[in-house]
């Protein structure tokens, strides 16, 4: 058990100002007691906790809008429920697609392709980087040992 009479000293997690830890909180305690360092400190971890469950955030996107559109399909005699309206703005004929289809398979659809959409968009920014450095690095054209072998005086 640790004794709680002396704590150490410690450095705040965000500021690094050293401040001693509150004994009721001991060593669960990292920043300094600040209010700027506490929010920080907590949307820190909150983001960190939000990447490392992104699929729960996916279920759950995806189970609200089957539950509107299944909603929607047993509350109204409409033939055609409102499926609820993705981010992106295609020019696909959505009431076709959701007379042939269903309305919920056209919502799972929807989910495919924006997941698939930003896929390859996390792709082409991870070539474009690349592609950037790349160039960076090449000489410029005045100075390549071409260019000054192909000039005559």
């Amino acid at each position: 058990m640790v004794d709680n009479s002396y704590i150490k000293k410690r450095p705040c997690r965000i500021c690094r100002k050293w401040f001693v830890p509150n004994p009721r909180v001991g060593d669960r305690q990292k920043t300094c007691g600040s209010n700027e360092c506490k929010q920080k400190w907590r949307n820190k971890k909150c983001a960190q906790w939000n990447r490392q469950n992104r699929v729960t955030f996916q279920t759950n996107y995806l189970d609200k809008k089957l539950q509107e559109v299944k909603n929607q399909v047993n509350s109204s005699d409409k033939p055609l429920p409102q499926v609820p309206q993705s981010g992106n703005k295609s020019k696909l004929p959505r009431e076709l697609i959701q007379k042939v289809i269903g309305a919920q398979e056209f919502v799972i659809a929807q989910y495919l392709a924006q997941v698939l959409l930003r896929s390859f968009q996390e792709v082409i920014r991870a070539q474009s980087v690349d592609i950037i450095s790349e160039v960076k690095r090449l000489p410029p054209r005045d100075h390549s040992r071409g260019d000054s072998q192909l000039r005559s005086p």
